[in-house]
């Protein structure tokens, strides 16, 4: 039996993720936990699973945590940890076979980071690993002789299809992208369109972050960048298309033609469960499978750069790299996260990320210090932007109604 350390087990990847081992309860096991403020789900996944560790945002829901689990008679207590040293403690745990890395930021890089030299397999979700210090940590790896497995849909579905054929023989890879909910929208209506539509993704059940970066093609630009690093190609090599079903999540193109794509259905079990058992496919007792008779049709055409501004200003930091892409990554957090305060137009996002970008310097990263202090100075940065923007948008809102 493979034991399991989570980072990120209350959010949507962490919940799934259980989700598998529960429905494969003879294969895996959970020995540590790492949530972020939501005790209540983290209590009940406590309960269920017993993990030896289990760490929370802070010193004070640590606190609540162990009140609340007291009260409920939870024996023996696990040992409760928080902040930094908790998803430390988590993501290092010596019995832990395999390391989930789910959180949502940068809060899970260092720990996994950690993970990835201590030899662990890494099953791979979080998004800012790879894009903030994909250098770093595919170092590591190589390093300590260990595969990344990945997790999301579209870098599961390369994964699978590369088993097809050698890296050489490898022409490109083509990552496929839903274009959200405003794959259609008229240019001119973008800067009017609330968190709620960009919210309301049209396939996938997933976090606000990530369905916002969804709608505005960021995930795919981050994708581009960690699949650079996970499969070891020239950016030149890999594509995105814009593929409305979510059916086909990702395909290679071989030197002779040939394509290999992955079909399945929008549910993340599946990628899940694959990383897990890898190299072996088990059956399992959650029924996930394709619709057939609902695949009437396969729909793809080409992701513009200008209705989808993220994609060519992820690939520009990709090009430059050093702490570019990094940057990248923070300023899309912080440009995000005022979109859905309401304190910044949709189009604001890439205008925000452009402008870090631009007053980012070009600096190689030694080590994962170097990775933080370059994401704590670019938050600063789209903090700035942020506010630059919302003064200006008041400004234009004001005379414009004089």
């Amino acid at each position: 039996m493979k034991q399991l350390s989570i980072l990120g087990s209350t959010g949507s990847i962490g919940r799934q993720c259980l989700s598998v081992v529960e429905a494969l309860p003879e294969r895996f096991g959970v020995v540590a936990l790492a949530a972020g403020a939501n005790l209540e789900e983290l209590i009940g996944q406590i309960g269920r699973h017993r993990p030896e560790v289990v760490s929370v945002g802070d010193a004070a829901r640590a606190d609540e945590l162990a009140r609340l689990l007291r009260e409920k008679g939870t024996s023996p207590l696990p040992e409760i940890h928080h902040g930094r040293e908790g998803m430390l403690a988590v993501g290092t745990h010596s019995k832990a076979d395999i390391v989930v890395s789910a959180a949502v930021g940068v809060v899970g890089l260092e720990a996994t980071y950690e993970a990835v030299k201590l030899g662990k397999t890494v099953a791979l979700s979080n998004k800012e690993v790879l894009v903030a210090a994909g250098e770093l940590v595919m170092a590591a790896a190589k390093k300590a002789g260990r595969e990344l497995l990945p997790v999301d849909s579209e870098h599961n579905a390369v994964h699978q299809c590369l088993r097809g054929g050698t890296h050489g023989e490898v022409r490109r890879l083509v990552l496929t992208a839903s274009g959200g909910p405003f794959r259609k929208t008229p240019l001119a209506e973008l800067p009017n369109v609330t968190p709620e539509q960009a919210l309301a993704h049209p396939n996938w059940r997933m976090g606000n972050r990530i369905t916002i970066d969804s709608a505005t093609m960021m995930n795919k630009g981050f994708e581009i960048i960690e699949a650079r690093w996970l499969f070891g190609m020239r950016p030149d090599q890999i594509e995105v298309v814009v593929h409305p079903q979510s059916t086909v999540h990702s395909m290679v193109e071989f030197v002779d033609g040939s394509i290999l794509a992955q079909l399945g259905p929008t549910d993340m079990r599946m990628p899940i469960q694959y990383a897990l058992t890898y190299p072996e496919r088990v059956a399992s007792n959650n029924q996930v499978a394709l619709d057939w008779p609902k695949l009437k049709r396969l729909d793809f055409e080409k992701a513009s750069t200008r209705r989808f501004p993220c994609l060519r200003l992820a690939r520009e930091a990709m090009k430059k790299g050093g702490a570019l892409p990094c940057a990248l990554n923070a300023a899309d957090e912080i440009a995000v996260a005022a979109f859905l305060e309401r304190r910044l137009p949709f189009p604001g996002i890439p205008e925000v990320i452009e402008r870090v970008l631009g007053r980012t310097p070009r600096i190689k990263f030694e080590k994962m210090d170097d990775v933080l202090t370059a994401d704590a100075e670019a938050r600063r940065m789209a903090k700035e932007e942020v506010e630059r923007l919302a003064v200006a948008t008041a400004a234009a809102s004001t005379a414009s109604t004089v």
